[in-house]
């Protein structure tokens, strides 16, 4: 993958939407989520015709703190998975990324700034001043590999108006299997953080 990535989305839209493009502005990835859906599930396509779907994300169980994310790809194996780390993200995002077939995580996404966040949030929610939250916090969250702590790749949101920005940079090496997972991982975290700020 041609790195750094961009992903943007809609604040307004109905059901989330996310575009994910890379270096050079080609388009990767289009996720589309379904709406009034007791158990999460989200399709990944190559583009926004949604012609060509790569994966499917769907939650292991209908609502928890814990839940965990599976990647399924269009012809049914497994491109790993995502956990939420319950009680421990309510204060700063924690996540674990797992590779195919591993019980134990790979990876851990962790928020580098928790007040950045809060910060978005809460000037979100104010009338006319909401709409320029974009442009004055940024939160960021950096995927370490779990053996070492070496940091493979960071998310960071970026100024925007009227859409949610996010920049993925590479920091640390990773096989093609191990980016593919750690990005569709981003990518749902991206979805889940959002509704909460």
């Amino acid at each position: 993958m041609n790195l750094p990535l961009t992903l943007r989305f809609k604040i307004l839209a109905l059901t989330p939407q996310i575009y994910v493009e890379d270096a050079a502005g080609n388009t990767l990835f289009y996720v589309k989520q379904k709406m009034f859906k007791l158990r999460e599930k989200i399709e990944v396509y190559q583009d926004s015709s949604r012609q060509n779907l790569i994966c499917t994300i769907g939650a292991d169980r209908i609502i928890d703190w814990s839940a965990r994310y599976l990647f399924t790809s269009a012809d049914g194996s497994s491109l790993g998975s995502v956990g939420r780390k319950g009680m421990r993200s309510i204060w700063r995002a924690s996540y674990d990324v797992f590779n195919p077939g591993d019980s134990n995580s790979d990876f851990e996404i962790r928020e580098e700034n928790p007040w950045a966040k809060i910060g978005d949030s809460l000037l979100g929610e104010i009338p006319i001043l909401g709409i320029f939250a974009g442009y004055m916090f940024h939160p960021r969250y950096m995927v370490k590999r779990r053996s070492t702590g070496e940091p493979v790749l960071r998310l960071s949101k970026q100024s925007a108006f009227l859409e949610g920005r996010f920049i993925i940079e590479r920091f640390g090496d990773s096989t093609e299997q191990e980016t593919l997972t750690i990005i569709l991982s981003l990518l749902m975290m991206v979805l889940l953080e959002k509704n909460r700020g």
